[in-house]
């Protein structure tokens, strides 16, 4: 099983020294992925500048957005970024859409929410008409540059219910399926969900399976600041199911986290994406001592 780690896009006060380093470090350690999510509204950076600037930065990990809320885009710009993305990180992009639940986020671009489901598989066709070098109209010329990987980077979808995994199996290469406290039943009702779908959909291929969940290996009171971590992620909710689903996450020691990971390795991942709670270094290096113990 390979193991990412997502970049702490969340955290307020982010400097460029925080986020080149983490991307570095990240590099250096017995990670295969980086990746970094999308907010608009809150403190949060921006994905496609920061993956960027770690593109530039690394030379080994695969450089992944997790997830690239795509309705909230146009297609075809979003295809030219990625596909420059894929030319600044020497071919090692990879993209995981999703629709996102944050219609203050839509709101905030002048996007509608409505009919997101579809306008994301209208979009991903769109992309890859643009990667394999066709016009986006008749009369218009290519829309460049050209990805280094053949057709494109891979395409995950970030789905959870039963329809939108059935939609995502008409196209995409892979699946991201998410548990808070990385719990193995939840994974693996996720992926069987996935298997399934790919199967009706007659894919020759089954889905690539990316996992991920929360933790926090601050060496100080690393349980509360899971807790607040993801009190505050989920705020935009409702104070109860904040309160509810933080109290839940105890994902915040070597033991606890490596158990998780057992877990989803027998679920069947093939890959973790692991979304620290804070944004100190200490996370990075605690991580790769773990994630070394295990490869």
């Amino acid at each position: 099983m390979d193991y990412g780690v997502c970049l702490p896009y969340m955290k307020e006060g982010l400097s460029r020294d925080d986020l080149l380093g983490w991307a570095r470090a990240i590099d250096e350690g017995p990670f295969a992925s980086l990746s970094c999510g999308e907010r608009i509204t809150g403190p949060t950076v921006d994905m496609r500048g920061v993956l960027a600037a770690a593109a530039a930065v690394t030379e080994r990990v695969r450089i992944v957005s997790s997830l690239y809320v795509l309705p909230m885009h146009n297609a075809v710009r979003a295809a030219k970024e990625i596909a420059t993305l894929d030319v600044l990180s020497g071919g090692r992009a990879e993209v995981t859409v999703g629709v996102g639940g944050r219609e203050a986020d839509y709101r905030a671009v002048a996007m509608p929410f409505d009919r997101r489901h579809a306008r994301m598989d209208e979009q991903v066709a769109e992309m890859r008409h643009i990667w394999r070098g066709e016009p986006p109209f008749e009369g218009a010329d290519p829309v460049g540059p050209t990805p280094l990987q053949a057709g494109g980077p891979p395409i995950h979808a970030g789905v959870m219910g039963p329809k939108a995994m059935a939609r995502a199996a008409r196209w995409a290469d892979g699946v991201y399926v998410w548990s808070g406290n990385g719990e193995r039943a939840e994974i693996e009702r996720l992926l069987t969900l996935a298997d399934e779908s790919w199967e009706a959909a007659k894919r020759a291929r089954k889905p690539r399976r990316i996992g991920g969940f929360w933790l926090c290996l601050s060496p100080d009171g690393a349980d509360e600041k899971l807790r607040k971590y993801v009190y505050d992620y989920l705020a935009i909710f409702g104070d109860a199911p904040a309160k509810a689903m933080s109290k839940m996450m105890n994902r915040s020691t070597p033991d606890a986290v490596s158990e998780a990971l057992d877990g989803l390795e027998a679920a069947g991942c093939e890959e973790v994406f692991l979304v620290p709670a804070t944004a100190e270094r200490a996370e990075v290096d605690r991580l790769a001592e773990l994630i070394g113990k295990r490869t």
